[in-house]
């Protein structure tokens, strides 16, 4: 993370970002998700206490150095409510990313208590917006396989294998572009999610014989810039996210799957989904496969096609006593 992306915030924002890097562990991109969300609510508390010295400043030319810990320590819920009014009127923010600009700050100010910044926390009743958590989307079985056999590109082992180990490991992006040649080792796979938590993976068949048709290729690659790593793009250096995105959406149009809404993260939401309607994964087994530290994240991924709900229906016994009726 770039020091830089944080500069602009107070003090204790800052030191607080720093704490969830240092000693929560929490990944780089979380923790600028959490300054974005601070970010947001500091310029607009700015403008709404009328705390600049030219009203017309650019929204993201507002300086922040006026919010000393008095200030913040200040804030009132109504305020906050009112800063989540202009999220949905002004920005129109989803519930979903409301909910989440609750949970930054709610979280900030738990810090700033703990650190006694504060004597008392003012948000310590803040209630989020509620929401339905949408249904992922995500490819059937014979879509999968379709999308296997579209592959046809300059890198076809490369991305053949990238496309299987999403589908059949349920990787998240940034775990699969962090994949070094080392992590894989008689048939499983050391994978580094979030926090640098790792987790093993154990490679099926498909998985393991895509990686091997893959390897002649990786193995010519002359002077490749990183030799640790497994996918290695055009430059021969490691093959980032964007170029892996760009591989999953030239495929799925390919195979005539480009519907809107589908990333290499529906890839991960596919196997998941795969798994558990037609492999007979449990939900907790699921939980450990993709890496997740709460049972009710992976709970979303345990939706029902409507053909369990048919065969459901058809297996229940009163059925067959109405028929002899």
């Amino acid at each position: 993370m770039r020091r830089e992306e944080l500069a602009e915030l107070p003090k204790a924002a800052r030191d607080y970002c720093n704490y969830l890097l240092a000693v929560r562990n929490r990944s780089p991109l979380t923790v600028l998700e959490y300054a974005g969300d601070l970010r947001t609510f500091f310029r607009w508390l700015c403008q709404n206490r009328r705390l600049l010295e030219d009203k017309n400043t650019p929204w993201e030319k507002i300086p922040l150095d006026a919010l000393t810990v008095e200030i913040l320590g200040s804030v009132e819920l109504y305020e906050v409510y009112e800063f989540l009014a202009y999220c949905a009127d002004i920005r129109k923010n989803s519930p979903k990313s409301r909910a989440r600009k609750v949970v930054s700050l709610r979280r900030f100010y738990r810090y700033m208590l703990t650190q006694k910044l504060l004597s008392s926390n003012p948000l310590e009743h803040l209630e989020a917006p509620e929401f339905k958590p949408a249904l992922p989307h995500y490819l059937t079985l014979s879509e999968s396989r379709e999308l296997l056999a579209a592959v046809d590109s300059r890198h076809k082992e490369r991305d053949t294998a990238i496309l299987t180990l999403f589908l059949h490991c349920g990787l998240r992006l940034a775990e699969l572009v962090g994949i070094n040649l080392n992590d894989i080792h008689d048939g499983k796979l050391t994978v580094t999610g979030k926090g640098d938590k790792q987790r093993i993976v154990y490679l099926n068949a498909a998985c393991e014989k895509a990686i091997a048709d893959y390897m002649p290729m990786r193995n010519k690659i002359p002077g490749a810039l990183d030799m640790d790593a497994l996918f290695i793009s055009g430059q021969k250096n490691r093959i980032g996210r964007g170029a892996v995105q760009h591989v999953v959406y030239t495929m799925l149009e390919k195979a005539g799957l480009n519907q809107p809404g589908m990333s290499s993260h529906k890839l991960r939401h596919t196997a998941a989904t795969l798994l558990y309607q037609h492999g007979g994964v449990d939900v907790r087994t699921l939980q450990e496969l993709l890496g997740h530290v709460n049972l009710g994240t992976t709970q979303i991924y345990t939706h029902v096609s409507n053909e369990q709900l048919r065969t459901a229906q058809e297996s229940n016994p009163l059925l067959k006593e109405n028929e002899q009726v």
